[in-house]
């Protein structure tokens, strides 16, 4: 989005010095060469109101100050944008332009380049709100497409990376379990619930924490099933502890690429607890590209996960969550635009920004510490605040 280059803005200074002199005060017609000024003058200076002209064309018409463009204006950059701006001691610093990509609104640099806070609106209504670097989007921003999708968080170089989620003790944590929370090798660990709280973000990614990491654990997934054969054998003593302690419980189904969908739904079904209050089920689907072709490939795999979602959702009354990897999303949802739009996202993405998903939980890091728990832990948050958690609870937990 560039604008008036800086060889051109040189261009019009050095016809406004030629023709200084020659004016006198009040209103003037003034030549040099191929430059017409046409406006006011004071102590042989443009001021006032007054139109620059470089041989048929208007390259400014509006306020001068002391022989320099000040206050509001009507330029032409070399792209042929009719901007409508402001200018300060003759730089243009915001403006409105209108061409075939859209209009842009806001800040410019000296250059005209967008530059600072701007938006962008294109023709099909979708609409960008935030800060701009060299013409691009960049640094806090949000769009709003035309069918109401909003993103909002960082931007570089118009490519966006998400938001980037500040930690405090205002954010609503919870933690997902399985027996690797308590065996290591031959050694077993027990979990005592009575002293669950979150003590420790983990070290594998930055993260922006304020205050000391003192959170209680307000949610817990744990690990039911895997395929058609194998149970947690910790799964229901760690349920009816989360839940005599007030935490809310869901379970979780580990997909399986080698046996039938229905199969391993009717396996979770059998094998889980599904009770009044607790959270929608979550069907975790983290196979390799290699066990994907196996199985047919992408849309192979899309129909058994549309599979398991319909038969657990019918059976609990509440549609499931689908947890998935950011690598997962970038390679293969686009080949599923459904369940990126109909099911919420419980994603794992060790990264400092939010993923662009149907987020509603965010896997944070795999290696937390929980006091009561000896073991490292997955550490997740929820897609909001207080108010948001408790309209999620109320609209998708079990009835």
């Amino acid at each position: 989005m560039k604008f008036l280059k800086t060889t051109y803005l040189l261009v019009l200074l050095l016809a406004i010095t030629a023709c200084r002199d020659i004016a006198t005060d009040g209103q003037a017609v003034v030549r040099n060469g191929n430059t017409t000024y046409r406006g006011g003058i004071k102590d042989g200076k443009y001021d006032g109101y007054g139109q620059l002209s470089i041989g048929d064309s208007i390259v400014y018409a509006g306020e001068w100050r002391m022989g320099k463009r000040c206050g509001k204006g009507v330029s032409h950059d070399t792209l042929h944008h009719r901007i409508v701006g402001i200018w300060r001691a003759d730089t243009l610093v915001s403006g409105t332009w209108t061409d075939s990509t859209g209009t842009y609104s806001g800040e410019m640099n000296q250059d005209a380049i967008a530059q600072g806070h701007g938006s962008f609106t294109d023709p099909n209504r979708n609409l960008y709100v935030g800060s701009w670097k060299d013409g691009k989007r960049t640094g806090f921003g949000f769009d709003i497409t035309s069918k109401r999708h909003v993103r909002a968080g960082e931007w570089r170089a118009d490519r966006f990376l998400g938001e980037r989620l500040e930690y405090t003790a205002d954010r609503i944590y919870g933690i997902d379990i399985s027996r690797f929370q308590h065996d290591k090798g031959r050694r077993h660990y027990p979990i005592d619930w009575s002293k669950i709280r979150i003590s420790h973000l983990g070290n594998i990614s930055r993260k922006h924490v304020t205050g000391k990491v003192d959170y209680p654990v307000s949610f817990c997934y744990i690990k039911s099933t895997e395929g058609t054969s194998i149970r947690n054998r910790y799964y229901r003593a760690d349920y009816l502890s989360a839940r005599g302690r007030g935490i809310k419980v869901g379970a979780y189904h580990f997909f399986s690429t080698r046996t039938p969908a229905s199969a391993q739904a009717r396996f979770f079904i059998k094998n889980s607890i599904f009770r009044k209050g607790d959270l929608p089920p979550v069907l975790d689907v983290e196979p390799t590209h290699k066990q994907i072709k196996a199985m047919g490939g992408p849309d192979a795999l899309f129909r058994a996960v549309r599979t398991w979602l319909r038969m657990v959702g019918e059976h609990t009354g509440t549609k499931p969550v689908l947890y998935i990897s950011q690598s997962f999303v970038n390679r293969y949802l686009a080949l599923a635009p459904d369940l990126k739009r109909d099911y919420n996202i419980w994603i794992a993405r060790y990264g400092e920004y939010k993923p662009d998903v149907h987020l509603v939980y965010w896997q944070l890091c795999p290696d937390g510490r929980v006091s009561g728990i000896r073991l490292e832990v997955d550490i997740n948050v929820f897609n909001g605040y207080r108010n948001e958690y408790n309209e999620f609870l109320s609209r998708e937990c079990i009835k």
